[in-house]
């Protein structure tokens, strides 16, 4: 005898499953600060304060990063990105890690952008570049960083995220060359999806969107789920970063991740793996570390990890590449990082 499931029972696990998809964060961020207030209000009520005060303190560099990527999104300033990978392999990779490092990209795009460079027959070399750089910084989040780590910080991370695409790309050129890595894609693997047209057949873009009906829609449309996006990733970091303040021993970090040689930034590159949240809540969560001890270098060498290994950015070149441009991606990004993060140290110690 079979059962079957009445509809409505159905409706409603899907709209149960839909709303944890969507809002999953959210809840994290209530649960915490609602178990916090039942069992320590004092530390509850100075987290709400801590993390209502960072926002607004970060809200001018918040707008600033929403404008720039619903700008992009509307005029269609991404279809340049196809402009990067025409010419001689050496200068392709130059082309393609500076606009992994600077354009910005949304997450839903990534994937079918660099499936489709493949597919096309774009070298290995410039899209490995491309990869590297682009998990790491972008216009938005270098006005963030701007306002959470400072000026010179944003910098360091923007030029890390750059070498760390050439590195990647220069390496790659002389395997290909030595007839590795001939192909790169899985099985099944092709192009598509949301930005792979504007690969295929890019367009200028309409500086002046607002002229357009549809591009005013898109613009308002980005910008509100960049709002969401950002907002809710930020509140849950600055919750945790005021519990971290409150609850982590500061000599606990310095000895950590504080001291001035290659361990403290061996360490924090590899705790950057697990560690990492998200590009945006690593932001104040290493702010919070540096002021407890952690060393400029050990912070940047974090970012630069995590951003490059993070779940969706490890999960996209696992669900496209075979696996040993996987290791060859993560290999980049490890060694990549600890480097980064040592001359920066260097740096900031002249």
């Amino acid at each position: 005898m079979t059962t079957t499931t009445h509809p409505s029972v159905l409706r409603r696990s899907a709209f149960l499953r839909r709303l944890w998809s969507d809002h999953r964060v959210w809840f994290a961020t209530a649960a915490i600060v609602t178990t916090l207030t039942l069992f320590n209000p004092a530390q509850g009520a100075q987290s709400i304060g801590f993390t209502a005060r960072a926002l607004l303190e970060t809200a001018p560099y918040l707008f600033l990063s929403i404008g720039l990527t619903a700008y992009a999104g509307a005029t269609g300033a991404d279809g340049l990105i196809a402009r990067a990978f025409t010419g001689a392999p050496v200068m392709m990779i130059l082309i393609a890690a500076a606009f992994g490092g600077l354009s910005p990209f949304c997450s839903c795009g990534v994937i079918p952008l660099i499936a489709a460079l493949l597919a096309m027959g774009v070298p290995l070399s410039a899209v490995m570049a491309f990869w590297l750089a682009s998990p790491v910084i972008d216009p938005s989040m270098f006005a963030l960083t701007v306002g959470v780590l400072g000026f010179e910080f944003a910098v360091a991370k923007t030029l890390a995220a750059i070498g760390l695409g050439l590195f990647g790309g220069y390496v790659t050129l002389a395997l290909t060359r030595s007839g590795a890595f001939a192909d790169p894609l899985r099985e099944g693997v092709g192009n598509g999806g949301c930005s792979a047209s504007s690969v295929r057949n890019p367009k200028p873009p309409v500086w002046a969107f607002w002229r357009d009906a549809e591009r005013r829609k898109k613009f308002a449309r980005t910008a509100s789920t960049t709002t969401l996006f950002l907002a809710k990733w930020l509140t849950l970091a600055f919750v945790l970063e005021s519990l971290m303040i409150a609850f982590v021993p500061a000599d606990l970090v310095a000895r950590a991740v504080g001291g001035e040689g290659i361990g403290s930034i061996l360490t924090a590159t590899l705790v950057g793996v697990p560690a990492y949240l998200n590009g945006y809540a690593a932001l104040p969560l290493v702010s919070g570390l540096v002021e407890q001890g952690m060393a400029p270098g050990a912070g940047l060498a974090f970012l630069v990890a995590g951003g490059v290994t993070s779940l969706p950015a490890a999960i996209a070149v696992w669900a496209l590449a075979k696996r040993a441009v996987f290791f060859l991606y993560i290999a980049f990004a490890l060694s990549g990082s600890l480097v980064s993060g040592l001359l920066f140290q260097a740096w900031v110690g002249l």
